[in-house]
């Protein structure tokens, strides 16, 4: 009878412990379900500004509360609103040392219905010489974040009105900035601009798994979960349902969470966010990035476009950015044993690394970066409507989602830092 007891003890013994060393599995037809809802066409392409980036919004709210994941800063909800304007210029009357000036010289960035500025209204003069990148001064100024007159020299002419489309949509603020196309700085000047504001809304879906002995350190997976909506038919099918681009994505953060809910061992926080309004601007991604201290995000992975076969097949994917830190490299080498491969982005010449959400916090020295498999050069449905499910690979898609899993382990451990952008390097 004791030796019985003793085996059964024994046996009891190496179950806990067997049991103890299984990582939770994802389960492919979990990964079905959750991309064929986000891609149906009950969601009609999930368009920003509609209901039915509402109604995703709402199911990814749904599957963090399932998860079991905390809302980010206790906020008591997944949705992290905000607003946007959509500002269009109705009439422009200036002068400019008691000259007129060209309205087409002007351009201005405000929430204001009515806007009248001259030298006593205390706006600081920023100037954008011929020798500045403009676009890249002009992006650091648009947020709004003081009232800024900014006269812009001449030899940037051509593309002056370019900047007209980043001023679509913008986040509604208290100030404003104005862009003046001269080479004269003015003693004198007055400018009156009346605009018909329309307000809107947008909201991330943010949850967190708070960490144990780093919770005040911050790992990030994130997609988008906003797509093109309703445009031009295509073979008589008019909804663009964005399966591959981006419910793949998304479809992955949900996944991962459970993942690491199950796992239960992360030390540094995860914070899990699906983007609002990547398509057409980057601005969920802006809003949420300016609500961190971004010296305590260890890492960010943003996911986006991983459901077809990469350029090397199955079992791959790449990493844009991957030069500018050594996160790839930790990444790989967590991997060792597998037949999974993370590459360096094979197509540096369309900007990738810049394109997408991994951007704001990079251009804030956090080593983000974005994984995807996207044949850039020759993915057939991209932005067409015919990126429906049926399209992807999602055992292949189920694999790449595991291999971020067990690729990140380190970096959510805190074993791992990766090394910081340097950000005065970036456009």
């Amino acid at each position: 009878m004791k030796k019985l007891l003793i085996s059964c003890l024994l046996i009891a013994v190496n179950t806990f412990v067997f049991a103890q060393k299984v990582s939770p599995k994802f389960n492919q037809k979990e990964v079905e379900r959750i991309i064929s809802t986000l891609a149906s066409d009950k969601m009609q392409g999930r368009a920003s500004f509609t209901p039915y980036i509402d109604k995703a919004a709402n199911f990814i709210s749904t599957e963090f509360k399932k998860i079991g994941l905390k809302t980010f800063n206790n906020s008591g909800s997944y949705l992290q609103s905000f607003k946007m304007v959509q500002p269009k210029t109705i009439k422009t009357i200036a002068t400019w040392n008691q000259q007129p000036l060209n309205e087409n010289h002007i351009i201005a960035f405000t929430s204001r219905p009515e806007l009248k500025i001259n030298e006593t209204s205390g706006y600081e003069k920023v100037f954008i010489k011929a020798s500045d990148n403009f676009f890249t001064v002009a992006r650091q100024l648009i947020p709004g974040k003081k009232n800024c007159l900014v006269m812009v020299d001449s030899e940037h002419a051509k593309k002056f009105d370019r900047l007209n489309y980043l001023k679509e949509y913008l986040f509604k603020s208290e100030n404003s900035v104005v862009f003046v196309l001269t080479n004269e700085e003015p003693k004198t000047f007055s400018i009156e601009i009346s605009h018909e504001i329309k307000e809107l809304k947008l909201a991330n879906v943010v949850g967190v798994l708070p960490g144990k002995k780093l919770k005040n350190e911050y790992v990030i997976f994130s997609g988008h979960y906003d797509h093109l909506g309703i445009e031009k038919p295509i073979n008589g099918d008019s909804i663009y349902n964005g399966a591959n681009d981006d419910a793949s994505g998304i479809t992955a953060i949900i996944s991962l969470a459970k993942y690491y809910k199950e796992l239960n061992n992360n030390e540094r926080s995860i914070i899990f966010v699906a983007f609002t309004a990547e398509e057409i601007g980057g601005f969920g991604s802006q809003y949420f990035s300016n609500q961190l201290d971004p010296q305590k995000v260890a890492a960010m992975f943003n996911i986006e476009m991983i459901g077809t076969e990469s350029k090397w097949g199955t079992n791959s994917a790449y990493i844009t950015g991957y030069e500018k830190t050594n996160m790839g490299e930790i990444l790989q080498k967590n991997l060792k044993g597998t037949n999974f491969t993370f590459y360096p982005d094979p197509y540096t010449e369309q900007q990738l690394f810049y394109r997408s959400d991994n951007a704001t916090l990079a251009r804030k020295g956090v080593p983000a970066h974005t994984i995807s498999t996207s044949k850039m050069d020759n993915e057939p449905n991209y932005h067409k409507s015919s990126d429906e499910v049926k399209t992807l690979d999602l055992t292949n898609m189920n694999n790449i989602i595991k291999s971020i899993a067990i690729s990140a382990g380190t970096i959510i451990s805190g074993k791992d830092t990766p090394t910081r952008v340097d950000a005065s390097q970036l456009k």
